[in-house]
């Protein structure tokens, strides 16, 4: 079975010609070992030295110098507009505030779905449409480029809540 134990970011990847793809939610793009089957059926082991986030279009380097690229499949997810910028700020907010992974993009808000999270923003003013897409997420602004980043990593002791 070949292995990868590398792997290049789409942003170093340049014009590199890749053989495969691997299609992965964004829960299974973080990852360090696992046996994986490409978008052909093809079996690798991946097997990283650290758990690494692999964003869509990133590219794993096989043991024969082969490159699969990595695609963010579509999963279910809840999209959010709000009536001008600043409502959507607000309610960015207060999904930040709760540690919820979100993907921002000029006119709406993604998040995994959650009843709880959707009647807040509701209740916010927001407009929530349930769509499938892929999902990236906002790495975090402390330490690391993907987006499940656990724990408390900034700044504050493991008593501190969050209802500030």
């Amino acid at each position: 079975m070949q292995r990868a134990t590398t792997h290049i970011r789409k942003s170093d990847l340049g014009t590199r010609i890749t053989v495969d793809t691997i299609t992965l939610d964004r829960a299974s793009r973080h990852i360090r070992r696992m046996t994986l089957t490409t978008d052909r059926g093809h079996e690798f082991l991946l097997d990283l030295s650290d758990a690494t986030y692999l964003a869509d279009g990133d590219a794993l380097v096989l043991e024969s110098g082969a490159l699969v690229k990595v695609k963010a499949a579509a999963e279910p997810l809840l999209e959010i507009h709000a009536h001008d910028a600043a409502a959507l700020a607000r309610i960015a907010w207060h999904i930040g505030n709760r540690h919820s992974p979100a993907e921002v993009t000029a006119s709406a808000l993604y998040i995994q779905p959650d009843h709880v999270l959707e009647d807040m923003v509701t209740r916010l003013g927001a407009h929530v449409h349930h769509v499938r897409r892929p999902f990236e997420p906002e790495g975090g602004a402390y330490g690391g480029n993907g987006p499940l980043q656990s724990g408390h990593h900034h700044g504050h002791d493991l008593g501190h809540h969050h209802d500030h």
